[in-house]
């Protein structure tokens, strides 16, 4: 029987990223706090029996991003983050986090930085890859979730980054990204079946 998300690591790791979303809160119809967004990737990636370090960056992706949309430096997260739970973690999470600028230190736009994330994929370690579908599962089945259950798919899709059209393609280029780089874990099907979804809905 599977012990999977009940480490010392994770644990440490899902109190981390709760007091740091503590004030933030999910954006779906339903306004739960940000923090259900770590927690379901963590029961996703442990679904798969994926190993601790994967699932500790799972929890901590979100952390990370903030930090690097805020300006935080390699060395000031190695020192909030990779000195708590590991180079390995940080790395794997800074592998797939949305850059704000280039390598030359140009601002990237937001459809420039999906791309740049997208191609940063070939390089991305199989941990890295894992933690990349697993957040785009969930939050693909919680739109298709808010979807099915109100009258007004138009409003759930107004707040949907880029609207419906960049959404549902954000979410199939991730997919075939990820097919393209040999990416074949069995996670790539539930999140497949959910880009299908939200292709046939309105």
């Amino acid at each position: 029987m599977s012990t999977r998300g009940y480490s010392d690591a994770i644990n440490h790791a899902l109190a981390f990223a709760a007091k740091h979303h503590d004030r933030q809160v999910w954006k779906g119809g339903a306004r739960l706090p940000y923090f259900t967004q770590p927690a379901n990737v963590a029961v996703i990636l442990s679904k798969y029996d994926c190993d601790d370090d994967t699932i500790v960056a799972g929890i901590l992706f979100d952390v990370v991003n903030d930090s690097v949309r805020d300006g935080f430096t390699r060395e000031m997260l190695q020192e909030r983050v990779g000195e708590k739970f590991g180079s390995d973690v940080l790395s794997a999470v800074l592998s797939i986090a949305q850059r704000k600028v280039d390598d030359d230190g140009i601002e990237l736009s937001t459809d420039e930085r999906r791309e740049d994330l997208l191609q940063r994929l070939d390089k991305a370690g199989n941990s890295a890859r894992w933690v990349t579908v697993a957040h785009q599962v969930h939050n693909a089945n919680s739109l298709l979730t808010d979807l099915r259950r109100t009258v007004d798919r138009n409003a759930v899709w107004s707040r949907a980054s880029g609207g419906r059209a960049a959404t549902v393609k954000w979410y199939r280029d991730v997919y075939d990204r990820l097919a393209e780089v040999g990416f074949d874990g069995e996670i790539m099907d539930e999140l497949r079946d959910a880009v299908t979804a939200l292709e046939s809905l309105d």
